[in-house]
């Protein structure tokens, strides 16, 4: 249980660490890149703007709680069905995760967009910033299922054998989805902003989810079914469990009736003696 490290096993152990862990911390990075170029779109129409755009970015991390964890807890779940061979319940997992986004950020959307005013005035938002948390609780909040799409689709790939995968969607959408749609957005105020960055995010969003499914469905055949005894053979399932106590009470039960026998038999000896 207890040996003195071996440095040869650490270094093979650390490659196959780092082969997960790499992709994973560039995948994290794009994130922070893709929000200073939003903010940075931002700040050209003043600081109104920069204020509601930050007052989202307070909002998210509270708002889509639920997505975030799930992404974190059903990775394990997959890599667990994925090492015992029950491919059939990879591709369950990720079909019943995306369910719960929809399910998450549906309720979500419903219950900011009636409460979009009190939202703005607990910001004590007015002018552009009041505007971008309108558009935000009205419309653009339906941008984060397909965020929350790719969220799930990056922990199927970083658990399933291809982080390199989520990197590339991470970065893509932080440069491709972001940049392009946010710089034709811009031309029409802070609004154009953030709706070219919900946009990209419904792009990348789709083709991701869209690619985890591709990818759980090269996975090998589910494993074969349970074969039947042969004959002479007991099924494990079919042997009965029982403690030892209820062992020992049932032989005694059986053995009661053979002392009794063999005490009216005596009884019987004696009396004819």
């Amino acid at each position: 249980m207890i040996a003195r490290p071996n440095p040869s096993r650490i270094l093979s152990d650390a490659r196959h660490v780092a082969g997960v862990a790499m992709p994973a911390i560039l995948t994290n990075l794009a994130t922070p890149v893709a929000g200073a170029y939003v903010t940075g779109a931002m700040a050209s129409f003043g600081l109104e703007a920069v204020g509601g755009q930050a007052s989202i970015e307070r909002m998210v991390p509270v708002l889509f709680s639920l997505v975030f964890a799930l992404t974190g807890s059903v990775g394990p779940i997959m890599a667990q069905n994925l090492g015992a061979g029950q491919y059939d319940r990879v591709r369950e997992t990720l079909t019943a995760a995306l369910k719960l986004v929809m399910i998450s950020v549906g309720s979500t959307w419903v219950l900011l967009a009636a409460l979009q005013d009190y939202v703005v005035a607990g910001f004590h938002a007015q002018g552009n910033a009041a505007l971008l948390i309108h558009l935000f609780c009205s419309w653009t909040i339906g941008a984060f299922l397909f965020v929350g799409m790719l969220f799930v689709a990056n922990a199927a790939f970083n658990n399933l054998g291809f982080p390199l995968y989520s990197t590339a969607f991470n970065w893509g959408r932080a440069t491709l989805g972001t940049v392009p749609f946010v710089w034709f957005g811009s031309r029409f105020g802070p609004a154009g902003v953030q709706l070219g960055h919900a946009a990209g995010g419904i792009v990348f969003g789709s083709l991701a989810v869209i690619t985890a499914f591709r990818v759980t469905r090269t996975l090998s055949s589910p494993c074969p079914a349970h074969v039947p005894a042969g004959p002479g053979e007991v099924p494990v399932s079919d042997v009965p469990t029982v403690s030892a106590e209820a062992a020992m009470a049932e032989l005694d039960e059986l053995e009661a009736p053979a002392f009794r026998e063999t005490d009216r038999n005596e009884d019987h000896v004696k009396t004819d003696h």
